[in-house]
């Protein structure tokens, strides 16, 4: 199964703009009083912490925010993959703090929702060029940006253990 296909397997047959929305209050809520230990220790050796986690969240909110514009703006736009592992190093999640990072997830989904729900269907079927995966449709870029929440969340969940 492919990465894509796994996001959409994840999200199934749930509105992706109720997961959408969910995501910055379920961070919020979840990571409410942890102290910097908890947010900084990551899952298993040379995995993410809460905090990287959290900061991938709000840079993939600022990627997809910039493609949906873009496809909107340019016919046919080619559409470059991100290296997360090289943004998480070279923007140094490790080192990021929390509010910070909620600060960043909340304005640009915020704003990438209000644009999202406003696009009509011919805007949501135009496409770009994905670098590695194809023509993708904006309309399949929203649900993979939902799968994609909620398979972090669950990894959030992994980190933390049990509530």
């Amino acid at each position: 199964m492919s990465y894509s296909d796994s996001l959409l397997a994840t999200l199934g047959d749930r509105d992706p703009f109720e997961v959408l929305a969910e995501l910055a209050p379920w961070v919020a809520g979840r990571t409410a009083g942890l102290d910097e230990a908890a947010l900084r220790r990551p899952e298993a050796p040379g995995r993410w912490s809460v905090i990287e986690v959290v900061q991938h969240l709000a840079d993939t909110e600022l990627a997809y925010g910039y493609r949906v514009r873009m496809v909107l703006t340019h016919a046919a736009w080619p559409v470059e993959a991100f290296d997360r592992d090289g943004w998480a190093r070279e923007l140094r999640y490790r080192e990021v703090p929390l509010a910070g990072a909620l600060d960043q997830l909340r304005a640009l989904r915020e704003a990438n929702l209000r644009l999202y729900r406003s696009l009509d269907h011919a805007q949501l079927s135009r496409t770009g060029v994905h670098a590695e995966r194809g023509p993708e449709s904006i309309a399949t870029w929203i649900r993979l940006l939902a799968g994609h929440d909620l398979v972090h969340r669950r990894q959030i969940d992994r980190i933390l253990g049990p509530r």
